[in-house]
């Protein structure tokens, strides 16, 4: 079973993580993890963090002569703005005189409920783990996943098709013009009119101060039948992709297929027919996501993720301080204007590490040899069927 364990703060000195579980035997692309970070930095509507920040990954473990060893990998990533607060988020040293202590929870944030869970005063103890700069981690543990799809001939894209109420409407069938036109977007749209409408209205809430959501599709080719399992609740692939995408900042709908709009038709509109051209089974239409009974069916996984707008508002909403119990304006941390573009591929490499975790579980070894030979003789059997 792959598993990680991820460690930092959001201005502390870097950010770790610890993969288990990776086969020995792998290549691995130090290259292809630091441009999914570098990805994962850009977008339109992003703030000034990202200006300072150049996020690459250091291994330190686990990786011999650019191939797994099969014990746990360990990556970090170094947060550059850590100069500008060594004083203030020192492990160490006594508070600092300049610490500006955080007592005005934002709307919408982990700041009220981490505050009171953990017993802090100070709402940076809480902010610092819980801000959005954590999914870079997320973003290396599934660039590290999705070398090993790759391998396996699994590819992940995604691109947005909703933001701040605009939707993408003409969006390509072709697989290859879409990653095409999505990586030339600078809000990852691949419908080129409607990108320059999603760029206005993030503009509209830079200039009142405010931030906008929207929603993104992650689409996994290559799936084989037969990844996850209907058998208990918590091994349905379905359910294990939509719980990953829930742990993305901010996220907060998951829709897998037709999601919603299949609760508005009849079943002869939903379903998908079974068809069989001689060699495999196919299916003329998708509106399962490629997911039945939490099982992998062979087409394409296709999930939609709804991002709601960053909560912290640089016209910020009323709030409390939470030492005098006043009402007061919320704090106002730096931060973006919009980050679906970002979110979605952090949703592509989150979905990369559930759907690597799914494989390894039905084709497992301890090589990668090993897995291909299991494998092999799984496709055997499937063709015999």
């Amino acid at each position: 079973m792959l598993r990680y364990l991820s460690a930092g703060e959001s201005h502390g000195p870097e950010l770790t993580v610890i993969v288990e579980g990776m086969p020995s035997g792998l290549a691995v692309d130090q290259a292809q993890i630091d441009e999914q970070l570098r990805r994962r930095q850009q977008g339109y509507g992003r703030g000034l963090r990202m200006k300072i920040e150049s996020d690459q990954v250091e291994v330190t473990s686990g990786v011999r002569f650019g191939k797994t060893l099969g014990s746990p990998i360990t990556m970090h990533v170094q947060n550059r703005d850590f100069s500008h607060w060594t004083d203030r988020m020192s492990v160490w040293d006594v508070p600092p005189e300049n610490l500006r202590e955080v007592f005005r929870p934002r709307p919408g944030h982990a700041d009220l409920a981490g505050a009171i869970k953990y017993d802090h005063e100070d709402i940076r103890n809480v902010l610092e783990r819980a801000s959005a700069r954590n999914t870079a981690t997320m973003v290396a543990a599934g660039a590290l996943a999705r070398q090993l799809l790759t391998r396996f001939g699994i590819d992940v894209t995604a691109h947005v098709v909703e933001l701040g109420g605009v939707e993408a409407s003409q969006i390509p069938d072709d697989w290859d013009e879409l990653e095409r036109v999505t990586k030339g977007s600078e809000v990852r749209t691949a419908d080129k009119a409607a990108e320059a409408e999603m760029i206005a209205r993030i503009d509209e809430a830079k200039e009142r101060g405010d931030t906008v959501g929207g929603v993104f599709e992650v689409i996994i080719r290559g799936c084989p039948i037969g990844l996850g399992s209907y058998v208990h609740p918590d091994r349905k692939l379905d359910g294990q992709l939509a719980a990953a995408m829930m742990s993305i900042q901010a996220i907060k709908g998951v829709e897998i297929g037709l999601g919603f709009e299949a609760a508005r038709r009849f079943g002869s509109k939903v379903h998908d027919a079974i068809l069989h051209d001689g060699s495999r089974y196919m299916r003329p239409t998708n509106g399962a996501g490629g997911l039945e009974g939490g099982v992998t069916n062979g087409e394409p996984v296709v999930l939609r993720v709804a991002m709601k707008p960053i909560s912290t508002l640089y016209e910020p909403l009323p709030s409390v301080n939470m030492q005098t119990k006043s009402a007061e304006p919320a704090t106002v941390e730096r931060s973006d204007y919009c980050a679906v573009p970002a979110a979605s591929v952090v949703g592509e490499n989150v979905a990369a590490w559930v759907i690597a975790n799914a494989f390894l579980e039905k084709f497992s070894g301890d090589s990668i040899e090993q897995i291909e030979d299991q494998l092999r003789v799984y496709q055997e059997r499937v063709g015999r069927r």
